[in-house]
């Protein structure tokens, strides 16, 4: 995503509206040993580790998201000294960075959801308590409050943003009742899926061939009931995906030509996630003219499509998951780390997040913020932010954090290319079908 900096909320006013939230702390976690007291200020040294981006000044020479934040949160807590010591580590990295040696690990991260599982085995990430529990289920939809609860029901991290996938398209050529219908798509005109992607391949059989995960899609923590597909509706599916191959208007990305595809007008809809907003837009809504109006603004999204199988309409659905902060138990001042943690996570440190760098919150209730007046407006009116936000609420699954979820992408991948590769046929469906049923169905562990 392209980064563009502007002035950000301003300090005071943010730093009111967050204090409610921040004096809460937390219940669960303990104070340890290495601040000091007096004269009522507690010295508190907090280890932040985040991503480069959010530690980045801005282009004016303005303080990076993480050192605003930090700043609030001072303002917030004057009976803290604190001294911060912040490094870079990615979300992606955070799980076996934190997990080489928790002890000496930073005392909050920021981490993605599919790693919880990891992180708890290892007792490198702790537990909410009751507040920043109530903060988590008060702001989010059930599948991002799922994506950081554990296999023992118990909530550890603080989500701030969604990670899934949805379509854009170009509005001059589908319109928004269109793109309800993936048949009505293709239809009209070319369309780009990465149908040899097993992240993206699942979004065809949640529904049309009850494709459950691990027990259960709301909550798919048991890996021993593996992954289970109805054959009969499987075949009829696989079937359908066949005849879509061999439409002219379908083209596969195969992760690297959807966006090269959209960008020389050989296909008018493309799905990927928020982290290619930017480039999308600039392809579907160029360069602006003196005027300051975009010569050809077709830059559109929304939630996943329809397709109908044998005379029945199936909703697809993507997977979906977190960003979120967390704070180790192991740190010496658990209780501050695990304040800090839901502060990073709080709705005005979202709305920054969404300013400075255009990260969409998770937050429900900022769907329709304005902005502060940076290069990234409001997320009311960005139709990628909006399409995000619809996704998680309507047409997403949660994605298992479970370590048995690994051994669905490789053969997941292998059956979309086979239909794509024309080596699954309308003949052979039966058959392909029950071989992928049955290789499923021996994706049983006991974690």
């Amino acid at each position: 995503m392209k980064i563009n900096w502007k002035k950000a909320i301003g300090l005071t006013a943010a730093a009111a509206m967050l204090l409610p939230l921040a004096a809460c702390g937390s219940d669960t976690a303990s104070n340890g040993g290495s601040s000091s007291t007096t004269t009522g200020t507690t010295e508190v040294t907090l280890s932040v580790w985040s991503p480069q981006e959010d530690q980045a000044k801005g282009k004016d020479g303005s303080d990076s998201w993480l050192a605003q934040v930090e700043k609030k949160f001072e303002e917030a807590h004057p009976d803290y000294k604190i001294t911060w010591k912040n490094d870079v580590v990615s979300e992606a990295d955070a799980s076996k960075t934190v997990i080489a040696d928790p002890a000496a690990a930073a005392d909050v991260y920021m981490f993605a959801n599919d790693q919880l599982g990891a992180l708890v085995k290892a007792g490198a990430i702790g537990e909410l308590g009751e507040n920043e529990a109530k903060q988590v289920k008060d702001q989010n939809s059930q599948v991002l409050v799922d994506s950081v609860t554990g296999t023992d029901g118990k909530l550890y991290g603080v989500p701030y943003t969604a990670n899934t996938w949805f379509m854009y398209y170009d509005s001059s050529v589908f319109s928004a009742d269109d793109v309800k219908s993936w048949d009505t798509m293709l239809s009209k005109a070319a369309v780009s899926f990465p149908m040899t992607n097993g992240w993206n391949m699942a979004s065809w059989f949640t529904k049309s061939a009850d494709l459950t995960f691990f027990g259960d899609n709301s909550n798919p923590t048991d890996a021993s009931k593996g992954i289970s597909v109805d054959v009969d509706k499987l075949t009829a599916t696989t079937k359908y995906l066949v005849k879509m191959a061999n439409n002219p208007n379908f083209i596969n990305d195969d992760d690297t030509s959807g966006m090269d595809n959209l960008k020389a007008g050989k296909v008018h809809a493309y799905f990927s996630g928020t982290w290619n907003a930017s480039a999308v837009k600039d392809i579907l809504a160029p360069d602006k003219d003196e005027d300051g109006k975009a010569d050809f603004d077709h830059y559109a999204a929304a939630q996943l499509p329809k397709f109908t199988v044998d005379g029945q309409e199936y909703q697809m659905y993507s997977f979906a998951g977190s960003k979120a902060a967390a704070y180790n138990p192991n740190a010496k001042n658990s209780k501050v780390a695990a304040q800090f943690a839901a502060f990073l996570g709080s709705s005005d440190a979202q709305k920054l997040h969404w300013d400075l760098r255009g990260v969409v919150p998770s937050d429900n209730s900022l769907a329709d913020y304005e902005g502060n007046g940076s290069d990234f407006g409001s997320i009311a009116k960005d139709p990628a932010a909006q399409a995000q936000i619809a996704t998680i609420a309507n047409t997403s699954i949660l994605q298992p954090s479970i370590a048995a979820m690994g051994e669905w992408w490789d053969p997941a991948k292998a059956y979309g290319a086979s239909i794509v590769n024309k080596e699954t046929t309308e003949d052979n469906a039966a058959q392909k079908a029950a071989d992928f049923a049955k290789l499923l169905a021996a994706m049983t562990k006991t974690e």
